[in-house]
Order: structure tokens, then C-alpha cells, then sequence
């Protein structure tokens, strides 16, 4: 019953902005972390961004400076805000959440279906 929507991909020009956005909806006891991964053709799906239920966040290096997580309020979201968009930041951008269904039940990641993200040169 656990679904992640994402939102906010499309075509942008290098230099240009877009802001992801994760809602998890369904009930979950808890959610310890939540991040974005991607996945570009031909190559294996790699992080991008976490953020702990405390507000640490980590980022891959190719990101760092011009790529922010952040979570919501209400913590069943996350946002990712993209600013200075290269060409090699196309992929198809994932949400993932990273938590518990039930109290006794073990923790494991939850995925959105993903989003395309496109940055023309």
C-alpha cells in the first residue's frame, strides 16, 4: 500500500533549474531516511542525495553545490531542488525511502517509479 509519487521532471537547458518532489503515501511507522538516486542509460543507478530523519544530508560529489534534499514538514516528503543543470545530470531520477511498514516488520527501501529528467546543452 506504500507508493512513492514523484514529480517535477522534464526538459531543461544546461544551466536551467527543476525542483523533484517525493510524497509517500500509505501508512509507514517509520521513515528513517529518504533520498534521490539516478540512473542514466547504460549505467548503473548511483546516489544522489540522502537525508536523515535529523536533517543530515549527503550527496554524491557530482552534485555538491548545485543540488539540495530536503524534507518536508510532515516527513513522508522530499524535495530535491536542481540548480545549475549539466548535460550529465540526465537520468531518470528515483525517490527512495528507506523505513519501516510496521513496528516489527525489518527496515527496507521503497522506490517511486522515477522521473526523467532531461538537460540539453
Amino acid at each position: 500500500q506504500v507508493q512513492l509519487a514523484e514529480s517535477g521532471g522534464g526538459l531543461v537547458q544546461a544551466g536551467g533549474s527543476l525542483r523533484l518532489s517525493c510524497v509517500v503515501s500509505g501508512t509507514l511507522f517509520s521513515i528513517n531516511s529518504m533520498g534521490w538516486y539516478r540512473q542514466a542509460p547504460g549505467q548503473q543507478r548511483e546516489l544522489v542525495a540522502t537525508i536523515t530523519s535529523d536533517g543530515s544530508a549527503n550527496y554524491a560529489d557530482s552534485v555538491k553545490g548545485r543540488l539540495t534534499i530536503s524534507r518536508g514538514n510532515a516527513e513522508n516528503t522530499v524535495y530535491l531542488q536542481m540548480n545549475s543543470l549539466k548535460p550529465e545530470d540526465t537520468a531518470v531520477y528515483y525517490c527512495n525511502a528507506r523505513g519501516q511498514g510496521k513496528w516489527y516488520e525489518r527496515t527496507r527501501d521503497y522506490w517511486g517509479q522515477g522521473t526523467q529528467v532531461t538537460v540539453s546543452s
